[in-house]
């Protein structure tokens, strides 16, 4: 992942500082990858509003005699541990929404418009002001439809909710299109403990499957985010 962090500003600035965000993941270990140091830091600041995963996890390995439920249920407690790890021990658990891993929604899906309303209402009911998701433009399926649900669920709050967006394989979006954000470093270790969360996807403990390269594993302290520029 190539980041660009001239220019971007702070999130321990206004307006940024004062609101309430909601993290969306794609799968257990991208809250850690893409979001880490924002979580942490809104957590303490006492503006985080919650974690929600869009997929199961259960595309990352081979599944023993095609049963998925032991892997989902693996990934989900991999997922807690991470988050209190990142977030506190007293944050309450994430929301997972189940869509399959590897086959996301469209648009016009009955699960796509119900995954909607669900976050619109949980975003009213949080009193949530940012929602932090993938880059629409990142190369894999699950990230682009997770930037996809959350733009949807601005739009349906009529322009009070805004979406930044998070890169965990994909290049940062162009200055010209986008204005960057940068949430405060975390203390040393802290990304670390939390990834290391994630034995599924470090380890052989499930077997054959999705292993996260050596290179991701190397974090810097701060994350970037970026805001669509208002035409």
């Amino acid at each position: 992942m190539v980041s660009r962090r001239g220019g971007a500003h702070p999130l321990t600035a206004r307006p940024w500082r004062t609101l309430r965000w909601l993290v969306i993941a794609p799968h257990p270990d991208d809250e850690t990858l893409g979001t880490g140091a924002l979580i942490a830091h809104m957590a303490k600041a006492g503006r985080l509003a919650g974690l929600v995963y869009l997929t199961d996890g259960s595309g990352s390995h081979l599944l023993k005699d095609g049963k998925a439920g032991p892997l989902i249920a693996a990934r989900q407690r991999e997922a807690q541990r991470a988050y209190r790890r990142l977030a506190g021990p007293w944050t309450k658990p994430p929301l997972f929404l189940g869509w399959k891993d590897g086959a996301p929604e469209d648009a016009g899906s009955a699960i796509f418009r119900r995954s909607c309303r669900t976050l619109a209402a949980l975003c009213v009911r949080l009193r949530v002001d940012m929602l932090a998701t993938t880059a629409a433009h990142e190369p894999h399926c699950d990230h682009a439809a997770a930037a996809d649900l959350a733009h949807a669920v601005g739009i349906r709050s009529h322009g009070r909710i805004n979406v930044a967006e998070y890169c965990v394989w994909g290049e940062a979006p162009a200055a010209q299109t986008h204005n960057a954000l940068i949430a405060p470093s975390m203390l040393p270790g802290v990304r670390r403990q939390a990834l290391a969360a994630h034995r599924s996807q470090l380890t052989a403990s499930h077997g054959i499957g999705f292993r996260l390269p050596r290179d991701k594993r190397s974090m810097t302290p701060h994350d970037l985010l970026y805001v669509r520029r208002r035409a």
